[in-house]
């Protein structure tokens, strides 16, 4: 039997990027999905994909994480669809990344902090009963951006800390229900981040020697399985945490 057969889990923004590479870890595993975003057409592409190639269900649903009428609506058609939630995984983000601090508008603070933090405080409120119900677990994305203070990363920065702080008290208040609450900071290769490597080769290299391992992460086959792992009942006692995904590039003391 795989690791996540019968299991139903939401990946928000799991039509691209990192939040793909973790719906095709978890539908190797027999999880079915429910994949949340912006854009109807490339939902629709990832759930043909995945359909497809690992014979299970996904349901794609167009709904925006700061929009708490979108988001009740994405909870409700994943339990009118599937009849549980063992787990809500809140990947999406957009930024004004690159904008110094001293440069930001009210709108670019708005934009992290709404599809975000709110994103996955919606998420995890509107999941709570049912994920009560099946001992579940929630994963939230932040970033080495907020750990390490990045510049042209403010309200980024700011939004994933926050995801952080609110990842940790929902921790502590629901481990007595059997809910438990990780964080991962990912490095990972993604399409924005292929293009970037094209159009600048030398600033690319210049941050790969940063990292020690000499390469971004595989959004599948290494982030997506840190988040299979911590679904997983290997992973029954760890809450509270931040896993760091940076190929040594986030050490700490």
């Amino acid at each position: 039997m795989k690791k996540m057969e019968g299991k139903v889990i939401i990946v928000t923004g799991g039509g691209k990027g990192i939040g793909f590479g973790i719906a095709t870890a978890f539908a190797k595993e027999g999880a079915n999905l429910v994949l949340t975003g912006r854009t109807v057409e490339r939902l629709q592409n990832a759930k043909d994909k995945l359909e497809k190639e690992y014979g299970i269900k996904v349901l794609s649903i167009a709904a925006d994480g700061g929009k708490e009428d979108d988001v009740k609506r994405a909870v409700a058609e994943t339990i009118k669809e599937f009849g549980k939630i063992d787990c809500i995984i809140n990947n999406a983000q957009a930024s004004a990344s690159g904008v110094m601090l001293k440069d930001h508008t009210k709108a670019d603070f708005d934009l992290a902090i709404n599809t975000g933090l709110y994103g996955a405080f919606f998420y995890m409120r509107e999941c709570y009963p049912y994920l009560k119900e099946t001992k579940g677990c929630v994963i939230n994305f932040a970033s080495g951006a907020g750990l390490a203070g990045r510049p042209g990363q403010s309200s980024y920065a700011a939004a994933k800390e926050g995801i952080r702080g609110l990842t940790r008290v929902a921790a502590t208040e629901w481990g007595p229900d059997g809910i438990r609450a990780n964080v991962v900071c990912p490095l990972a290769m993604t399409e924005q981040l292929a293009a970037w490597k094209e159009s600048y080769p030398e600033l690319y290299d210049a941050t790969i020697k940063n990292i020690p391992l000499q390469r971004f992460a595989d959004p599948e086959k290494d982030i997506g399985r840190i988040c299979v792992f911590l679904a997983s009942d290997d992973a029954a006692y760890i809450s509270g945490e931040t896993i760091t995904a940076q190929g040594g590039s986030g050490l700490r003391p």
